[in-house]
């Protein structure tokens, strides 16, 4: 789950635009942790939010003004199903062995994984010729792949999977007609076609640095990863921050053009997907998901949370965003102790020492750390998460696959955005008094995004995603007359640097011998009111507790 945002300026937008490659106010929302932001659409008023769609629920507790966590912390574990609160008070933490994690694991997949991997050729052929290579064809799944057993509960995806179907929910009756998908146009940075296997792509502007481009390249692997399972479909991808598509715009949802973007507020319609960073950020030295989650992992192994600065860490540029100038005062200052380390980002000086300095994994030497938007949802979130560090997280109201799964308490601190640095001081302060609950609040949070968010999970939902996305569509794809096809080799071999280190180490090599996990059902009104009913208890609880 994630907070509420205040964003500035839109300097994103200008970026997109052409702006130079590197510019202070958007680089900085990548390394600060290692992400980008999205951008804000006003975020809905929280009552509002929590009772209309399940998408909104993860932002109710985010909006709310969360003040300092009370000394008997909540934890709140959200639990497949039905999910259930659970409340721990601390002193039942206090002087006890915690077995962290029981019972979470899940196995990621179901059928025969015994079966042989099967190689997927790739050469760029010819390296002299100035002509980009052919697109080979698509290999065919393994034959001795076993459909997954509907009801094996090992088999299911993730709960946060179950908001692909309240992303789709305005197009659930009427379906998606051609006109509807054109009307989406303005918004389209590309419009991305699949028919019989194989994708093309017609452009319509350029995305800021590689965002469309590794947006692509993502979609061109889960072909390769899953041959033949993504069915035909047609759709309009904007790779700006925030929400465009306003509910209130559209009385008649299904009228609503569907548009697939990284991220959106309570008040928007836009479809999430996940964002181009799983597979690279070349622009600011940010490696391919898996092998970063590698890195910081050992990072997290040279320095254990108790031999780590006791201080709530944050690194970034505050340019042109209030909330991060709120931020910065939270530094000692008039002799006041926030216990928080904060720091602004030199990007011309990043660049130029290649971002040694900001390297994702050397931030994980704190025992906090802090997450703020930018212009919205930060990339960052994921990489700051993975420190095996309480995160504490400033309120917003943007929602992308990651922050929906999120459980305040479980998995992060909440930060009260209206008094930013009174909030983190108490955290710190609580959490350096109860180190049990403390580490391990970081280390739930951490397993999430390393097993919930593997990309083995990403991966899935996206085809989930797609998949019930085509099922909507009224009319059989075409190819636009000025689309061109793309696939893995016309994408990664004209490319170079690390551009194209970062394909190759993300490149599916082998069409996996499994299947996908299991689509879980929608979430009932039942499970919605009863979702946002204890929220905002929750949120009772803990701004009593702060006084």
């Amino acid at each position: 789950m994630k907070e509420a945002v205040f964003p500035a300026a839109s300097q994103g937008e200008q970026d997109e635009e052409g702006a130079p490659l590197v510019t202070p106010a958007t680089e900085q929302e990548i390394t600060e942790e290692g992400g980008a932001p999205c951008k804000d659409g006003a975020a809905a008023p929280v009552a509002a939010r929590a009772g209309r769609t399940l998408s909104s629920l993860g932002a109710v507790l985010r909006m709310r003004g969360v003040g300092s966590v009370m000394v008997g912390l909540v934890f709140l574990a959200l639990l497949l199903g039905a999910r259930r609160w659970i409340d721990l008070d601390a002193s039942s933490l206090l002087g006890s062995k915690v077995n962290i994690g029981a019972g979470e694991r899940r196995r990621h997949h179901s059928g025969n994984t015994t079966a042989p991997l099967v190689p997927i050729p790739f050469t760029c052929g010819n390296k002299t010729s100035r002509q980009p290579p052919k697109c080979p064809g698509i290999p065919a799944p393994p034959p001795s792949m076993t459909l997954a057993v509907p009801d094996d509960p090992a088999a299911s995806c993730p709960d946060y999977f179950r908001y692909i179907h309240d992303d789709l929910r305005p197009w659930r009756g009427a379906g998606i007609t051609r006109e509807v998908v054109e009307r989406a146009r303005p918004h389209a940075f590309f419009r991305l076609v699949v028919v019989d296997g194989r994708a093309y792509v017609e452009t319509y502007r350029r995305a800021y640095q590689i965002r469309d481009v590794f947006t692509q390249w993502g979609i061109l692997q889960l072909i390769r990863r899953y041959p033949g399972r993504l069915p035909d479909l047609d759709l309009m991808f904007a790779c700006d921050d925030p929400g465009q598509v306003r509910a209130a715009d559209f009385p008649k949802p299904s009228e609503a053009p569907p548009v697939f973007r990284y991220c959106k507020d309570g008040s928007t319609l836009d479809i999430v997907f996940p964002d181009w960073s799983f597979w690279g950020w070349p622009e600011v030295g940010i490696r391919p998901w898996t092998q970063m989650l590698e890195e910081v992992r050992q990072e997290n192994e040279r320095v254990r949370w108790p031999e780590r600065q006791p201080y709530a860490f944050w690194k970034g540029n505050p340019e042109g965003y209030r909330i991060r100038h709120k931020l910065l005062r939270c530094n000692v200052s008039n002799g006041k102790e926030w216990n928080a380390r904060i720091f602004t980002q030199n990007w011309h000086h990043a660049i130029k020492n290649g971002f040694k300095d900001s390297r994702i994994p050397k931030q994980c030497v704190y025992r906090y750390k802090v997450y703020v938007e930018g212009n919205a949802w930060s990339v960052s979130e994921k990489y700051i998460m993975a420190c095996d560090s309480p995160v504490l997280f400033i309120t917003t109201p943007f929602q992308d696959i990651l922050s929906r799964g999120l459980v305040a308490g479980k998995h992060y601190w909440p930060i009260n955005r209206e008094h930013v640095c009174k909030s983190i001081k108490f955290a710190v302060d609580w959490g350096n008094k109860h180190p049990e609950q403390a580490q391990l609040m970081g280390e739930q949070g951490s397993r999430f995004v390393r097993e919930e968010m593997s990309m083995d999970y990403i991966y899935d939902y996206m085809l989930h995603l797609l998949t019930e996305y085509a099922k909507l569509l009224r009319y059989k794809p075409t190819v636009p007359e000025k689309a061109v096809e793309i696939c893995t080799e016309s994408i990664a071999c004209p490319a170079q640097g690390l551009h194209r280190e970062c394909m190759m180490n993300s490149m599916e090599r082998h069409v996996v011998g499994f299947n996908p996990c299991t689509l879980p059902p929608p979430f009932t009104k039942e499970e919605a009111k009863e979702i946002a009913d204890r929220e905002a208890e929750v949120l009772r609880k803990v701004e009593r507790m702060e006084g």
